[in-house]
């Protein structure tokens, strides 16, 4: 069984920063993307950004410049780092493993973390 384990959320004032942390545990035995969605009350789940194994990374417009995702292949980790943040950025983000292959299945499966709540306000 694969689990996504997060951490890192929080409040935090506009124009401030927060890392959230992801790490994919289980008998992975490769990933193809780890990224981050978030999702705001009463809104759609969204992209924020990923990366593939291969390093070609995405983010949604509305973060390009202010955050920035990091991948460690060798332990199945996602980072987030968000600068600038502003109240809009308000909302629970997912860590999301897509493509997920396991030594004792062979299937190709995709997993979700639990959320952690990003909040930003003054």
């Amino acid at each position: 069984q694969v689990q996504l384990v997060e951490s890192g959320g929080g409040l935090v004032q506009p124009g401030g920063s927060l890392r959230l942390s992801c790490v994919a545990s289980g008998s992975i035995f490769s990933i193809y993307a780890m990224g981050w969605y978030r999702q705001a009350p009463g809104k759609q789940r969204e992209l924020v950004a990923d990366e593939t194994n291969g390093g070609s990374t995405d983010y949604a417009d509305s973060v390009k410049g202010r955050f920035t995702l990091s991948r460690d292949n060798v332990k199945n980790a996602v980072y987030l780092h968000m600068n600038s943040l502003k109240p809009e950025d308000t909302a629970v983000y997912y860590c999301h493993a897509n493509g997920v292959r396991t030594y004792d299945s062979g299937s190709v499966d995709d997993y979700w973390g639990q959320g952690t709540q990003v909040t930003v306000s003054s």
